[in-house]
């Protein structure tokens, strides 16, 4: 739920907000976290944000550098 709540806040056009979800939701699934309260989700979430501010809307790219990032080894 960490990046829907972020995103409510902030000012992003829905077509903006779809690709940052969908990045979202296959950054948690590549790593299999199913607990949305966990607060894991909240610095993916931030790190997906940011990652999205150089990067076109491709969320599968998004969801990559991310993992990359958070130095998460084959999103394992």
């Amino acid at each position: 739920m960490a990046i829907y709540k972020m995103l409510e806040e902030m000012n992003v056009a829905p077509e903006r907000k779809k690709v940052l979800t969908e990045a979202y939701e296959a950054t948690l699934k590549k790593l299999r976290l199913v607990d949305r309260t966990d607060p894991v989700t909240r610095i993916i979430a931030s790190t997906i944000i940011d990652v999205a501010r150089t990067q076109n809307g491709d969320p599968v790219r998004i969801s990559a550098l991310t993992i990359t990032r958070l130095g998460i080894a084959n999103g394992k």
